[in-house]
């Protein structure tokens, strides 16, 4: 008989060992997931007491920061002659950190726009971690949480200016003026410092920061539409008259936290809540600055909606200091080195790049003002990226800084920096710091109009809601302003202050709350009882689908908010009636809004050119080897890292010439080139002195640089084989060109 015929009714009926293989240990991994989520819900509101707990505690200090870094006072901006809530520090190095007192100084100027100041040092990998890595000194402009008394944003750039002469005294022996750093709302600060007071600045590097407000493309940059939508700036007057005279920044942050409501209503609590056991330091680092809110004065803010982001003045040059000098970034003679991404959707490339279209015709009149301007786009990192990521600060800035001599020596014109990963097929690397090559590519003015912007029917738009604003800000001063300032006292603004919504959340989720300070002791007990669940588990996978798909769902809802905001824009403020009721010409023209052209500049520019034609004789050896090599390498309209390196060797082998004086010579064979290349390439046998030898040794060093990243192509050999004939040698002669530029030993020779 078969044996399972034997076998009693209890023996075989199902047991749960048998039903388990088939519910996927379902009961097991659910109590696993269970238990690993309610101690990660108990430590997850652990981190929020201790980010209430930190925010009450760096409330209460006198000067909240975020650096990492010890610091010394150098200015306070409270004792100046227009006191400001600014100070300069200068920044102690770290041990073991060397740092060459002869090298330019840099100052990181950090933005207030709402957050506490230090976002440029909060750690090692961040802009003034890598400048001390290239061995610069490095000072810090920050400030105090309250504005003082009756301050402007022009008294704000007066202390700049004040701080960046302090800095300029200190190093008398630099070899070159400070390359001044600035960080989104910083950036558009030190741009216009730099436009009334050019002598004070070596390079300018602006990351993240907006320069032309109404620039844009359709679907993609919704927050410049925001002013337009609410009526203008009216609001933000109504504001500073509810706060007193102060405007708070939280209401700059809660802006921020509004462009991407999925991260702010779910992915950062959720990536705090999945990853609570490693997240937590991360988390509260990032929140000690993002919740640091800073307040502004009523006269700073209405300065910054009506004059740049409603108006759009700064790149048209209309806006003028209180003594009538207009700020003309036109001005600005030290390279311009502008930092943004594609991933950046508060400053999106068109706002941080379209000034340059504002202001130029084309690549010659920029260089005809003499300026030099270096962009670098990165792909994907969104804005707060741009200052925090410590990659983005290892990579770009890390170039950016390490090669900041190069920048400033480029001759005037239009560059792409490009940063590219050094491999083993990298040319001559040991001429390369760090990870990667970075190269200047010359662009024109065509490819930052690739990148898309606003077309002059967009254009009037911008136009007729800077015009409606001036109208509602106008009635509200006339007709609501004096009530609400009657009404209002200092204890109702405290009170409102106490109560914004963001500020509300830290003092809840803090000792403070006799409902959440026992959680403290709930959490340590979880933390040693603490058992995280196997990462193959089929609930946790169900968590993970859920949370993208309410990711998904909240970027969809963002999507098509934005979708609407920008429908409702476009159609209201394009109505022709609109536009003719606000004095907005239906054949306005994008030249209109270009800032004039100044004929003093022309007169001054034919004088230069004479100038440098009397010159395209004179200058003996130097001049002669700086303007061959440029000219052998004008077709590659690209100066590689390398190169540069070659050329500082040399310098530093065969002469005394400093920085400044070199990138003097370097732009004034550049612009004899650019006038009459003909006449400069004859005269340069003329030139050089009698010596065969001397001869030799210099084309051997144009030979040297052209030869530092790899190997010379056909075009850049025609170049060399006439300088050859130039410098009346014989190509046979000498040594066979090389793949690869000689080694230090041999540029020192």
């Amino acid at each position: 008989m078969d044996a399972a015929k034997t076998q009693s009714p209890a023996a075989v009926s199902p047991t749960l060992g048998d039903v388990a293989p088939l519910l996927p240990n379902s009961v097991s991994s659910f109590t696993d997931y269970a238990f690993d989520a309610a101690q990660r819900s108990i430590l997850f509101l652990d981190v929020l007491r201790q980010r209430g707990n930190q925010y009450r505690e760096h409330l209460a200090e006198t000067v909240p920061h975020v650096l990492d870094y010890g610091a010394e006072l150098v200015v306070d901006g409270r004792t100046l002659e227009h006191p400001v809530n600014y100070c300069l520090v200068r920044i102690i190095p770290p041990p073991g950190r060397v740092i060459d007192l002869k090298r330019r100084p840099f100052v990181v100027v950090d933005p207030r726009a709402g957050h506490g100041p230090g976002i440029g040092g909060f750690k090692a990998d961040s802009e003034i971690g890598v400048i001390f890595a290239a061995g610069h000194p490095c000072y810090f402009v920050g400030f105090l949480p309250d504005p003082m008394p009756g301050q402007t944003i022009e008294h704000v750039a007066l202390a700049e200016a004040i701080f960046l002469e302090k800095v300029i005294s200190s190093h008398p022996d630099a070899d070159g003026k400070p390359c001044v750093v600035g960080n989104c709302q910083a950036g558009w600060a030190i741009m216009m410092l730099a436009a009334i007071r050019p002598e004070l600045f070596g390079p300018i590097i602006i990351a993240g920061s907006p320069l032309s407000y109404w620039a844009g493309v359709r679907g993609a940059n919704p927050m410049r539409y925001t002013g337009g939508l609410l009526g203008g700036s009216w609001l933000t007057a109504l504001v500073s008259d509810l706060g007193h005279g102060k405007f708070d920044g939280a209401w700059l942050v809660q802006n921020f936290e509004n462009q991407n409501p999925a991260n702010t209503l779910w992915q950062k609590p959720y990536n705090l809540y999945a990853k609570v056991d490693t997240e937590a330091p991360r988390y509260l680092d990032f929140e000690r600055w993002w919740g640091g809110h800073t307040n502004l004065n009523a006269d700073e803010i209405q300065f910054i909606v009506d004059e740049l982001f409603i108006g759009n003045n700064l790149s048209a040059a209309k806006i003028r200091t209180s003594d009538g000098v207009a700020v003309d970034l036109r001005n600005i003679r030290t390279p311009i080195v502008v930092f943004c991404s594609k991933g950046d959707n508060i400053t999106p490339p068109q706002q941080a790049l379209g000034w340059i279209l504002d202001l130029y015709e084309s690549v010659d009149e920029i260089r005809s003002y003499g300026q030099t301007i270096v962009y670098t786009i990165h792909e994907s990192v969104g804005h707060l990226g741009i200052f925090v990521s410590g990659g983005v600060a290892k990579k770009e800035h890390g170039e950016l800084s390490t090669n900041i001599d190069l920048i400033d020596t480029l001759p005037p014109g239009l560059y792409e920096a490009i940063i590219e990963n050094k491999t083993e097929q990298t040319s001559n690397p040991e001429l390369a710091s760090g990870n990667w090559v970075m190269r200047c590519e010359a662009r024109t003015l065509d490819d930052l109009r690739a990148l898309g912007g606003n077309d002059l029917a967009d254009e009037r738009r911008f136009a007729a809601a800077a015009r409606l604003s001036e109208l509602n800000l106008a009635m509200y001063r006339a007709f609501v302003q004096p009530a609400v300032r009657a009404g209002m006292n200092s204890s109702f603004a405290d009170l409102m202050w106490r109560c914004h919504p963001l500020r509300l959340q830290y003092q809840f989720f803090s000792d403070a709350n006799p409902a959440v300070a026992p959680i403290g002791e709930i959490a340590e007990e979880v933390r040693k009882a603490r058992k995280p669940v196997a990462p193959d588990n089929p609930f946790l996978k169900i968590q993970q689908t859920m949370s993208r798909n309410i990711v998904a769902a909240l970027d969809g809802w963002r999507k098509a908010t934005e979708n609407i905001a920008e429908s409702a824009f476009i159609s209201f403020y394009g109505s022709p009636i609109l536009q003719t009721m606000l004095g907005i010409q239906s054949d306005t023209r994008r030249s209109a809004r270009k800032p004039d052209k100044s004929l003093l500049h022309r007169e001054l520019l034919a004088k230069r050119i004479a100038e440098l034609k009397s010159r395209i004789a004179v200058g003996g050896l130097p001049a002669a080897v700086i303007r061959a090599l440029l000219y052998a390498g004008m077709g590659r309209k690209a100066i590689d890292e390398r190169g540069f390196e070659a050329v500082r060797r040399i310098r530093q082998a065969h002469g005394d010439m400093s920085l400044s004086a070199f990138k003097a010579l370097v732009r004034e064979q550049f612009s004899i080139l650019l006038i009459d290349s003909d006449a400069a390439l004859a005269v340069i046998p003329s030139m050089l002195p009698p010596d065969a030898e001397t001869r030799k040794v210099a084309l051997g060093l144009i030979r040297t640089v052209l030869g530092a990243r790899g190997e010379i192509s056909g075009d850049d050999r025609k170049r060399l084989d006439e300088v050859t004939r130039l410098f009346e040698l014989d190509g046979k002669a000498l040594p066979a060109l090389e793949s690869s530029a000689p080694k230090r030993t041999e540029i020192a020779a």
